[in-house]
């Protein structure tokens, strides 16, 4: 179905990823002498092996160019103005994360992040963006969340779901104190770093391999946040699942309270069925919508939730996830809609709540 009114706010809206030699004048001099004496300017930091314009990864009718458009200028036409867009979280996850060079890899972070700002956020005042981190060097990620978050459009801090290791380990922590300090949310992104198998059993052979393993991912990270206790020690800490899926939801809740309660003695600082802590912290983005096309079985999984806090709207632009202007999938009960697309999107991102508090108190 289509939004039945604008002012929807997008949190799942992805960047084209720029060229190395579109960052440079981003880069200090010395990585700008780096990068092209070696010839890295010419590299493609694509963090998957997709095909960049294969049906998962491109919707065919956002794939038409027209002659003269700037890449800014399809974005607005493509997934703004269609959906009557108040605001978007942007996203632009780059290979530079997963380099084994921590010193390069953070000069080339740093290098995307402004260029989000410059390109993207400066000319259109719709879009917020993500804080691009590496979690291999907790220092630098905690340097670059220092050096932006006087920046208000930016709104989360961004990480793959998965990387070395599961993202609840203390090492990330300092990651998490400066977020939760700044008011910024974790956004953990469908992918990963690629230096370990995507598997628990090793390296799979197809994209539908890799691509079906990103749910177990996410289900892994929520448990590890869990376990580790970070949610105990980052109390306005919130965790914004993007390009997840959800109906897996109510089966991990149900798993972990079972199994909490056999084994809760082992983490004491999980005090209360873990599941609580779930749908008080962390929410998901609503594409993809991996549900059949029944109604009804949406409206069951989502009463199996147990929580119409959950789902945040997104467009997922420019994957294809949903069927031209119908970005919302049939069977979306009457009464969570306005949650979706505004209420719960604003309850994620504290700094989006502060944003429209002080512009309902100016008016």
């Amino acid at each position: 179905m289509k939004l039945p009114y604008p002012g929807a706010i997008d949190c799942d809206l992805h960047l084209p990823l720029p060229t190395t030699r579109a960052l440079l004048p981003y880069l200090g001099e010395f990585w700008r002498e780096q990068l092209t004496t070696r010839y890295i300017d010419r590299t493609n930091f694509q963090m998957m092996s997709y095909p960049a314009k294969s049906p998962v990864a491109m919707r065919a009718d956002w794939n038409v160019a027209r002659e003269g458009e700037t890449p800014l200028d399809a974005l607005r036409r493509r997934a703004l103005d269609p959906f009557g867009t108040r605001i978007a979280v942007a996203s632009l996850l780059h290979g530079a994360i997963a380099l084994f060079n921590e010193d390069m890899s953070a000069a080339i972070v740093s290098a995307v992040n402004d260029h989000v700002a410059r390109e993207w956020l400066d000319p259109e005042p719709r879009l917020r963006g993500s804080i691009l981190v590496t979690g291999q060097n907790a220092d630098h990620a905690v340097a670059e969340i220092e050096r932006l978050a006087p920046d208000k459009r930016f709104v989360q801090v961004l990480l793959p779901v998965m990387s070395d290791f599961l993202p609840g380990k203390r090492q990330m922590w300092p990651i998490y104190r400066a977020a939760e300090r700044h008011g910024l949310a974790i956004g953990l992104h469908a992918g990963s770093t690629y230096r370990f198998a995507p598997t628990g059993s090793g390296w799979p052979s197809f994209q539908v391999e890799d691509y079906v393993a990103q749910s177990a991912a996410f289900e892994n990270a929520i448990v590890s946040f869990l376990a580790e206790g970070v949610f105990n020690e980052f109390p306005r800490l919130n965790l914004v699942c993007l390009e997840s899926g959800f109906t897996f939801v109510p089966t991990l809740l149900w798993r972990l309270n079972k199994e909490w309660r056999g084994v809760r003695a082992e983490v004491p600082w999980l005090d209360r069925p873990p599941a609580e802590v779930v749908r008080e912290r962390v929410r998901f983005t609503l594409h993809p919508v991996d549900a059949p096309d029944d109604p009804a079985i949406l409206r069951k999984v989502i009463a199996h939730m147990g929580c119409d806090d959950f789902l945040l709207f997104s467009t997922d632009y420019p994957h294809a996830h949903f069927e031209g202007e119908n970005a919302l999938p049939d069977g979306l009960p009457d009464g969570l809609i306005r949650k979706i697309l505004i209420d719960n999107p604003l309850s994620a991102y504290p700094r989006l709540a502060a944003e429209t508090a002080a512009l309902e108190k100016a008016t």
